[in-house]
């Protein structure tokens, strides 16, 4: 990543001064999205998705419910440490340590979910990996981006500048999109 508020390191340091930094497991609004999340989904089951910047993995466990095997990926050692206790009895579910510039798990995909995450990488890099992503994303699969529409220091990119370099990806299709009070959630497909 191109700004050190947006490196490794700068993720690290979050989760060693707080279990949960972002209040994934306990803010309504976190909560709320979740559950819209995969309420946009409307009870679609998944063979294998992909989840980028798991943190601690609250929306990973809730993926486990209805996709026969999870991947997901966040650069900070700790977060995925917090992330693998709290999925340790899914069976179906693998986390990893890395970075989704170069780190994505091998294979195809029929969801991959994008989520807070976008905003973290400039434009260049950003459009690099939605490229990458879609390559590895089946026909017929869902790429699901969601994404907060504030503000904050730390991101290259406001959420609705995510969605559209995601929606200007070639081989991609909108097929959901849903505004809700401080975030986004778009679906798009490949052909």
């Amino acid at each position: 990543m191109s700004n050190s508020t947006t490196s490794p390191g700068y993720f690290e340091a979050k989760y060693k001064l707080a279990a949960d930094p972002w209040n994934f497991a306990v803010s309504r609004y976190e909560l709320d999205r979740y559950a819209a999340i995969v309420a946009s989904l409307k009870s679609r089951r998944f063979e294998r998705a992909f989840e980028a910047g798991c943190s601690i993995g609250v929306l990973t466990g809730q993926l486990a419910a209805f996709c026969q095997h999870v991947s997901a990926l966040d650069v900070s050692v700790t977060a995925v440490s917090r992330a693998l206790e709290r999925c340790r009895h899914l069976l179906n579910v693998d986390i990893g340590v890395g970075s989704l510039l170069i780190d994505v798990p091998r294979g195809s995909f029929d969801l991959i979910i994008l989520s807070e995450i976008g905003y973290y990488f400039n434009p260049e890099e950003l459009a690099s990996i939605g490229k990458a992503l879609s390559v590895r994303l089946r026909p017929g699969g869902i790429l699901l981006g969601a994404h907060w529409l504030g503000h904050s220091d730390d991101h290259l990119l406001s959420g609705d500048e995510v969605h559209g370099i995601i929606g200007s990806l070639p081989d991609l299709d909108l097929a959901f999109s849903e505004r809700h009070y401080g975030y986004r959630i778009d679906h798009w497909t490949k052909a």
